[in-house]
């Protein structure tokens, strides 16, 4: 059994269970699967979302693998993925609760409970009338190189998130951001992964979905260009040479996922 617990939790749940303590949690929840559970809730005033995970199943687990996706077999994987980003310095959730408990993956009954992030908005809300109403362009090229060298540092430090899209960056709002005054967080972990090194693939497969995600945003050429220089941290020239069978290949998965999205709807 795993069990790392900080305030308010430690003396909420202090003498008790902290398993079943977690199934009493009330308060909104967002999504509700099977062997998943995800609920914001309040202590003492203050926010925190938790997810519950109770185990798939072997049956699901053996789908999962036959169709060529990778399970999520409980909370380990995001509190894994949030430990690897605070030591790179990423900013993002902070766990104040997590257990596990069970040796069969299949079984596996597990929990984390993360602080609220607040006041806050998404980038894909943020960016939803960009194309009607274009933000200042110096507001928007400080978003772009903030998010590329946060995604860049993410997979240098052997993190992918696989759910890299930019409704999964909070921008901060507790005061006005500028362009020379902004904080971005990023948030939904569950399904990452964490390495000592992120292999080219799933660093690819990250940077398509941000790229898919963002294509009804607006963005010009040279915010491609801003967002690739950030991102790999040299020449333009350069990376147009070394990468380029990475963009052509971006430019297919996109195209790809949004015509699913057009065909079968919202994808994110």
């Amino acid at each position: 059994m795993k069990l790392e617990m900080h305030e308010p939790f430690t003396t909420l749940w202090a003498g008790k269970d902290p398993f079943a303590e977690v199934e009493r949690l009330q308060g909104k929840v967002y999504r509700e699967l099977e062997g998943r559970r995800t609920l914001r809730t309040e202590v003492d005033g203050r926010g925190y979302f938790v997810k519950i995970h109770r185990g798939i199943g072997w049956g699901e687990i053996f789908k999962n693998l036959l169709s060529a996706k990778l399970p999520v077999l409980g909370a380990g994987q995001e509190q894994r993925a949030l430990e690897r980003l605070h030591q790179a310095g990423v900013a993002t959730m902070t766990s104040v609760a997590y257990g596990e408990r069970g040796s069969d993956p299949a079984n596996q009954h597990s929990f984390i409970v993360t602080e609220e992030l607040a006041p806050t908005t998404d980038l894909e809300q943020l960016s939803l009338n960009w194309r009607e109403q274009p933000p200042e362009p110096r507001f928007k090229r400080a978003l772009i190189a903030e998010v590329a060298k946060m995604v860049g540092t993410m997979h240098r430090a052997g993190v992918n998130h696989r759910d890299c899209y930019i409704c999964h960056f909070l921008l901060h709002t507790d005061r006005a951001p500028t362009a020379d005054d902004l904080r971005l967080s990023v948030i939904d972990l569950h399904r990452a992964q964490t390495r000592a090194a992120t292999p080219k693939r799933w660093r690819d497969k990250d940077l398509a979905a941000l790229y898919f995600s963002a294509l009804d945003i607006g963005l010009t050429e040279r915010d491609k260009l801003r967002f690739l220089r950030g991102y790999f941290g040299k020449p333009l020239r350069d990376i147009l040479r070394d990468e380029a069978p990475l963009l052509a290949w971006m430019e297919r998965k996109a195209a790809k996922l949004y015509d699913r999205k057009q065909r079968y709807g919202d994808l994110l």
